[in-house]
């Protein structure tokens, strides 16, 4: 992000947006809109976060593009969070790990969103392998959507938020490591003032919300305080509305990495 400026890209090839585009909503929709993606932006994005459940609803066909996007954003010097937000216990859980983050699987990738609410310690088999592999993971924390507050603002016994304690989860995971660790918390930007929650987890902060959702760059200092500088943005059809025109993409993508340059003073 220190080279390429301070942004993540989503990859969300949805009916809607394909339909803005020109295109079909098939699987040559799909592949022309994601090699579009890649081709304007590979080389000048620091972070890429493809939703897979807009490839897999084309079945095989549509998780073999997503293999190639991969593939291709990671050789162009792209870091690649897969936002797939798996959640399981077991075995189960090992297995979406290992789809994600085993080093020789096609869609190996250098996060993977997951979702604790089957209990943290459900997490582990993703924990592991990601520490194994020299990737890391975003968990679901804070979410931006209104619906998340039910169970992420609960309050448990011991008088914290379940959103707290997955904060506190992954400050233990990160411990001592340098510059910080690779155990990361998804926290929206739509979420205003979150100074009641440490968000000190030397670690990263995936912050959707920015763009269509109705965050802006300049609202980050406030909701992350002194975590700002650790925040992973997210902009998805704020940049990708401006397809099919490479160029508009990548003066789009140049925009946001500029405007959240200036809100955290980097």
């Amino acid at each position: 992000m220190d080279e390429r400026g301070p942004l993540c890209v989503g990859v969300d090839p949805h009916a809607a947006l394909l339909s803005s585009w020109g295109l079909a909503d098939d699987i040559a929709g799909l592949e022309r809109f994601t090699y579009t993606v890649v081709e304007a932006l590979a080389e000048t994005v620091a972070v890429f976060k493809p939703q897979a459940a807009f490839f897999e609803r084309f079945g095989s066909r549509g998780v073999a593009v997503l293999e190639r996007a991969v593939a291709d954003l990671r050789a162009a010097g792209g870091l690649v969070v897969m936002d797939a937000k798996r959640g399981d216990i077991g075995s189960t859980m090992g297995a979406y790990a290992e789809a994600f983050l085993r080093k020789d699987s096609p869609l190996f990738s250098d996060a993977l969103t997951v979702s604790p609410y089957l209990g943290y310690g459900s997490l582990k088999p993703a924990v592991d392998l990601a520490r194994e592999s020299g990737a890391g993971l975003f968990v679901l924390a804070l979410t931006s959507n209104p619906e998340g507050a039910e169970v992420q603002r609960a309050v448990r016994e011991d008088g914290r938020t379940v959103g707290a304690t997955m904060l506190a989860h992954l400050a233990a995971e990160n411990a001592g490591e340098t510059p910080m660790g690779s155990f990361g918390a998804v926290v929206g930007a739509t979420l205003g003032d979150l100074s009641a929650f440490d968000l000190d987890i030397n670690g990263p902060l995936l912050a959707p919300g920015i763009g269509a959702q109705g965050a802006t760059a300049a609202d980050l200092p406030a909701v992350f305080g002194a975590a700002v500088r650790n925040v992973v943005p997210n902009v998805s059809r704020g940049v990708l509305k401006e397809g099919p025109d490479a160029a508009a993409l990548r003066a789009a993508a140049d925009r946001f990495a500029d405007e959240v340059r200036t809100a955290i003073g980097g």
